[in-house]
């Protein structure tokens, strides 16, 4: 069985970090699939889940949401992992001392808790790359107040996303071996 990375993108660089958790997960011993939410295709594959969304205004994506909701029974039925991506820069927190990190949760974070009992919620720094946007985005990024507050650049920290999908891999390596050790008895 395979571990399930399902993502939900606007511009790529949330679906490069679940690519990179896939990958990752696959150098840590894990069978694993990077697949966009609207691909996942029958869950009762997987032994484990790793669902992540870009995050814009304190949202996820509203396929990302879809998939949550609709797919609640067999997201509870195995571990899930989930992460947003989206806060832009370098520093952990803003001028005014508000961790990024916490401030970027989406604000669905307290209903999947609620509903699916993640393990961990984890957020990564995104990216903004003018290339990357479309026409209407550029022209709002000409906006004196925007191009303030939203700084250009790929602020991804690849050894964090790195750590934490082995970390996932680990976790699901003592998961397997405590049942196997079960049934074996």
């Amino acid at each position: 069985m395979s571990v399930l990375v399902a993502y939900a993108s606007k511009h790529g660089a949330t679906m490069e970090i679940a690519e990179r958790i896939a990958e990752n997960l696959r150098e840590a011993g894990q069978d694993a699939d990077a697949r966009p939410v609207q691909a996942a295709g029958d869950l009762g594959y997987y032994k484990g889940f790793v669902v992540g969304s870009a995050a814009y205004m304190g949202r996820w994506l509203k396929d990302a949401v879809a998939f949550v909701r609709k797919n609640q029974d067999p997201l509870t039925q195995r571990p899930v992992w989930l992460f947003s991506s989206g806060p832009l820069g370098t520093e952990a927190t803003d001028a005014k001392g508000v961790d990024l990190h916490t401030a970027a949760e989406p604000r669905e974070l307290a209903e999947f808790r609620a509903a699916i009992h993640p393990r961990e919620h984890r957020v990564f720094f995104g990216v903004l790359d003018p290339d990357r946007l479309s026409f209407t985005e550029r022209s709002l990024r000409k906006l004196p107040a925007t191009r303030a507050i939203l700084p250009e650049g790929d602020f991804r920290d690849w050894n964090e996303i790195q750590e934490w999908a082995y970390g996932i891999a680990k976790e699901l390596a003592q998961t397997q071996a405590r049942h196997e050790e079960q049934d074996s008895r």
